[in-house]
């Protein structure tokens, strides 16, 4: 496990320093910050137990704020948390009969937190829970490089896929890639960025507040100059540290996040009311305007309630102000919270355990995550009943829309940002085959001769709105014998590794939708055929977290009430 890090002692309530960057001589340079104003409710933190207090002046100059503004308090070891993770409670998809559910809707995803968050747990050598599996998130944490949409068309292209499913024999996989149209770094438009940090004491340890400024800084490298930053932190209060800043200068922002230190309750709901209000004073018509939540997910004051944080986001998202959730720690995270937070906003979640993923995500995934090329896209797919028997969706299963949902442009869905690519999975069962898991009614109409003249297996459509459009725009293509490839062998690469990786995470989830002879090193040969260029290493990485999960489960079974050697 890593190691905790070291919390001041000492710390306040709320997080807010009049924050100056000083030389060692203990007087303000040329880079010092404006005065700090605090906004929001002031309350009592529960900061852990100080040192001996420094002088009176002192302490209401900075404990007030919860931050330190000279020498260095003493130091303690903070005590390891509980393990408080939360989680939300879903069933997977079940299979459905196409003779009574044709019809099957869903908002996109392109969410990673999962594959991260999965990641630390089998790295410390233990199974993530059932519920912290989402494999959608698992397999949209890769580029699958499909091809780019043409010139003066959607948004995106879309690449659909069958195949014989490794599975379970007697079953098909189709599979539908989305590919976002990636942007022109030099005519990209500004960012106007409002980061809103919890400070609160539940951030103190290292791979929570000290990992999310350096996450910051590597996004720093990768803005331009004409781009604002501003910074808005909650503990026991919120409070604006920095104003919208050039990043032109980047001296100022950096002096800002160095100065942040944790200590005190939660008021997250508190922050985002200010930082919402603050990135509407600040909106600018020709760029992005978005805020950026990085916390443990541990809201306790303030509007701490999911479904009035839910209703709160969902109605700021009308503002045209898109949101950015990156999710931090663990023995305290609230993924349940964030997860809402980020569907309900026009946002997208992502999890951050090293700085390696922080520069994936804010850096060599930057434009992904911060530009919008769509919006609101939904997907809904008709099978045709005289071809396909059963199909069942793998994950989306908190994405899951009414049918009548897809036409109507009110119901919020998920947003593709500049270059990201989506894919979605369904498992199928052919008409005639003998791997139907459904027994046909006695009395019912089971009849599927009914003739088929176009041959097709599904009819895929798909609705988007342009970044700030009202209206959507339809796409549709049906899926043919000429999308299906007879062996596993033969299909594309893309499809062999997101076969790979959504093996994996049925696996994670306890293997209940697989055949006995479907193992974790069938998920290896696959994923290792079809690993293609792999710069980053993030392919390499996914075969070694299948060997992590293979030895985290046996030990897992040696430790089971009852087991005998």
């Amino acid at each position: 496990m890593r190691m905790r890090g070291l919390i001041l002692a000492g710390v306040a309530a709320a997080a807010i320093l009049t924050a100056c960057e000083t030389s060692e001589t203990g007087q303000a340079d040329d880079a010092e910050l404006q005065p700090i104003t605090v906004t929001g409710s002031q309350q009592d933190a529960s900061a852990p137990p100080p040192a001996p207090p420094p002088p009176v002046a002192a302490m209401e100059s900075r404990a007030k704020y919860g931050m330190m503004a000279g020498a260095p308090a003493p130091i303690m070891v903070a005590p390891a948390p509980d393990f408080r993770d939360q989680y939300e409670d879903v069933d997977p998809n079940p299979v459905k009969l196409v003779s009574e559910e044709p019809v099957s809707t869903f908002s996109i995803d392109v969410d990673t937190a999962s594959y991260a968050n999965v990641r630390r747990f089998l790295e410390d050598g233990v199974l993530p829970p059932k519920d912290a599996v989402r494999i959608e998130e698992l397999i949209n944490y890769f580029d699958y490089t499909y091809p780019q949409p043409a010139e003066g068309e959607a948004p995106f292209s879309t690449q659909v896929n069958v195949m014989p499913s490794p599975f379970a024999e007697g079953r098909e996989l189709m599979q539908i890639g989305i590919q976002g149209r990636d942007i022109d770094r030099d005519a990209r438009p500004p960012i106007n960025l409002t980061l809103l940090m919890d400070v609160s004491g539940s951030m103190f340890s290292d791979d929570k507040l000290p990992l999310a400024k350096k996450a910051i800084k590597l996004m720093l490298e990768e803005m331009e100059p004409t781009d604002t930053i501003a910074i808005v932190v909650y503990a026991g209060a919120a409070g604006e540290i920095l104003e919208p800043t050039p990043v032109s200068d980047k001296r100022k922002i950096v002096a800002a996040l160095e100065a942040l230190q944790a200590g005190g309750s939660t008021a997250g709901g508190e922050g985002l009311r200010l930082a919402y209000s603050l990135a509407e004073q600040g909106l600018k018509e020709d760029a992005v305007n978005r805020v950026m939540l990085l916390t443990d997910g541990d809201f306790n004051v303030g509007i701490s309630d999911p479904e009035q944080l839910e209703d709160f986001v969902s109605r700021k998202r009308e503002t045209g102000i898109y949101l950015s959730v990156l999710g931090f720690g663990r023995g305290n995270y609230n993924d349940a919270m964030m997860q809402k937070i980020a569907q309900t906003g026009n946002g997208t979640a992502a999890y951050v355990d090293t700085l390696s993923e922080a520069r994936k995500i804010l850096a060599d995934d930057l434009s992904g995550n911060i530009f919008p090329i769509a919006d609101d896209v939904k997907i809904q797919v008709e099978f045709n009943p005289a071809r396909v028997a059963e199909y069942r969706l793998i994950g989306y299963e908190t994405r899951l829309l009414d049918r009548e949902d897809f036409n109507n442009d009110k119901v919020d869905a998920g947003d593709i940002g500049a270059g990201t690519s989506v894919t979605a999975i369904y498992e199928i069962t052919p008409v005639g085959s003998s791997a139907t898991q459904i027994d046909p009614l006695r009395y019912g109409d089971t009849d599927t001769s009914a003739s088929d003249p176009s041959g097709e297996y599904a009819f895929v459509k798909l609705r988007y709105k342009a970044p700030g459009a009202e209206e959507s725009v339809l796409l549709e293509r049906p899926v043919t014998q000429a999308d299906r490839v007879a062996s596993v062998a033969a299909a594309p690469q893309w499809a062999r590794f997101a076969t790979a990786v959504a093996g994996y995470g049925e696996m994670l989830k306890g293997g209940e939708a697989l055949s006995a002879e479907f193992g974790w090193e069938d998920i290896r040969n696959l994923a290792n055929g079809a690993k293609g260029p792999d710069a980053f290493g993030y392919r390499a990485e996914f075969v070694q977290l299948t060997r992590l999960a293979e030895t985290a489960e046996a030990q897992a079974a040696l430790n089971r009430p009852g087991h005998e050697e």
